[in-house]
């Protein structure tokens, strides 16, 4: 696997890339609010999508209903949220199944990335889910792992997800010298996604996909999409 060249500046050079998955590589976000709010309709509750999408997006499926119920003035027991979960990820995965929902030239850049690092997904969806897409596009075995939501107690923005790709991607690999946080390149979407990057001391690119490029202000590097990346001209802005 080859590696870029350092820059003469003292800048860490990017080792390793975690990708997010929901609105990142994949157009599921309206997806994942349609499975939500059917759910959430057969407990007399109807969530606003304009609401959904400024402040929900991003978190995963515990976290969103646990925040829903909560400000609706609902109980949150760990029980009832286990099966609304369970309702949830059966409605979500009947809407993906046989469709390749992954965004125009995310394939594509994902495959010129493996040739040179190392990836691995850390997503707010379930493994099953994950595991699901990635295969529909022909890109699964090309991620070291999956970081999932039943792999962390705290969903983003806490940082435990990239954490543990972190840890994931220096246990399978054993790289020489160990793996540093600055070292990884996150590509997120959303803001909580950014919060949970640059908590866990990462370079971040966020994609217009799920936001406007002022709300994404706390990443380094803003594009529209993967489809508009280049991957070198990326290289070569993150080490300067």
């Amino acid at each position: 696997m080859q590696q870029p060249a350092d820059s003469n500046n003292g800048c860490r050079m990017i080792r390793a890339i975690i990708f997010d998955l929901d609105g990142t590589l994949a157009d599921t976000e309206p997806l994942h609010f349609e499975a939500f709010a059917r759910v959430l309709r057969g407990e007399g509750i109807e969530l606003d999508r304009a609401q959904y999408f400024s402040r929900l997006i991003g978190f995963d499926d515990r976290d969103c209903f646990a925040t829903v119920l909560r400000e609706s003035g609902r109980g949150v027991a760990s029980g009832s949220l286990a099966a609304l979960i369970a309702r949830k990820a059966a409605v979500y995965q009947e809407l993906i199944a046989g469709r390749d929902v992954t965004f125009p030239g995310a394939a594509d850049f994902v495959r010129r990335c493996a040739r040179r690092f190392p990836l691995i997904v850390a997503t707010g969806t379930l493994r099953v889910e994950a595991e699901l897409i990635l295969n529909r596009a022909g890109v699964r075995e090309l991620f070291v792992d999956i970081i999932a939501a039943e792999d962390v107690e705290h969903g983003k923005p806490a940082p435990e997800g990239f954490e543990k790709a972190l840890g994931r991607l220096g246990f399978l690999l054993r790289l020489r010298p160990p793996l540093e946080p600055a070292e990884c390149l996150v590509i997120e979407d959303t803001v909580a996604g950014i919060e949970a990057a640059r908590r866990a001391g990462m370079r971040v690119l966020a994609l217009c996909h799920s936001g406007r490029p002022e709300e994404l202000k706390g990443a380094e590097i803003v594009r529209n999409s993967l489809a508009e990346t280049d991957l070198d001209e990326l290289l070569r802005e993150f080490s300067r």
